[in-house]
């Protein structure tokens, strides 16, 4: 794939994902219109809307059905951006800017910005549960729960949730964070979202169990190359291309990879991961090149 390729087809599928994502946004009426408004301003904040792409490339990799994947889509987009939000919080990361505009807390107060979360994180599980609307038989109909489960579990205590709480006690106690520590909260704040965007396609679809397994796989060690990157981009990367703050993990003495290897040995452990992750894309029962070049790229971004 040459790289006018490669972005003509990124540009088609982001525009493809903002669609279907707008397509479920809540209407902003009646008397709960206030947080309404809040929740569609975090939203079309916009992004790269990877975990959607993610899921959108490997539901057509193993032909799942539209009404099925779609709502998973514009759901798991919804629990990444509540967490965004919340992550924002004075309480939190303490940020005032994201993706080049004001964070949620900073144009409709921290009140307003914490239900916006909730609600985020609710409207998703009401947006997923429609994709049984689109089932026509028990077999859809399990997939779909499977998919819930997933979706459910990548976000919750043993998820992403699960992260956070071990970033927030690390935190207050940097004396527990070592590697492994550190593995564990990117693995669970950053690449379980992620899975859910590789996996849940490919169970919608009914795709073979070992290829489910290996899209897990890569969910792992894509969201550790990711993060790698995200701490890289902290040090070198400025505000203007980022879109929000820099060297505020150094600033406050917080642990990353770049602070335990130095630039050029975190830029080796992103380089080895993403290997990994493609050796495991090119041994699935089929083949899908746009998402390999897309997930390749990700650990030679600059924002």
């Amino acid at each position: 794939m040459t790289a006018a390729e490669f972005n003509n087809w990124l540009m088609a599928r982001t525009a493809e994902c903002e669609q279907v994502i707008a397509y479920y946004l809540p209407k902003e009426e009646g008397n709960a219109r206030k947080v309404l408004e809040a929740m569609n301003y975090s939203v079309r904040a916009g992004g790269k809307r990877l975990r959607p792409m993610f899921l959108l490339e490997v539901a057509r990799m193993y032909h799942a059905k539209e009404a099925l994947y779609q709502p998973f889509m514009a759901a798991l987009e919804m629990i990444h951006t509540y967490s965004l939000v919340h992550d924002d919080l004075p309480a939190m990361d303490n940020d005032e800017y994201r993706r080049g505009r004001k964070t949620t807390w900073a144009v409709y107060g921290e009140g307003m910005a914490v239900i916006a979360g909730d609600a985020l994180l609710n409207y998703a599980y009401e947006t997923a549960l429609t994709a049984f609307d689109g089932a026509d038989n028990e077999e859809e109909r399990s997939r779909v729960i499977r998919a819930m489960k997933r979706l459910a579990a990548n976000a919750g205590p043993s998820g992403m949730v699960g992260g956070q709480c071990a970033d927030i006690e690390t935190d207050r106690d940097s004396t527990q964070l070592d590697e492994a520590m550190l593995r564990y909260i990117h693995e669970k704040k950053t690449a379980c979202l992620i899975d859910s965007g590789l996996t849940i396609g490919a169970i919608l679809a009914g795709a073979p169990e070992d290829d489910i397994d290996k899209l897990a796989q890569v969910a792992v060690r894509v969201g550790l190359a990711f993060q790698i990157e995200d701490d890289i981009l902290d040090v070198t990367s400025t505000k203007e291309v980022l879109g929000k703050s820099i060297g505020k993990d150094a600033a406050e003495g917080k642990a990353t990879y770049v602070s335990m290897h130095g630039l050029d040995g975190a830029r080796e452990k992103a380089k080895e991961l993403t290997s990994e992750a493609l050796d495991l894309m090119d041994s699935l029962s089929v083949q899908n090149p746009f998402l390999r070049e897309l997930l390749r790229q990700l650990a030679e971004r600059n924002k």
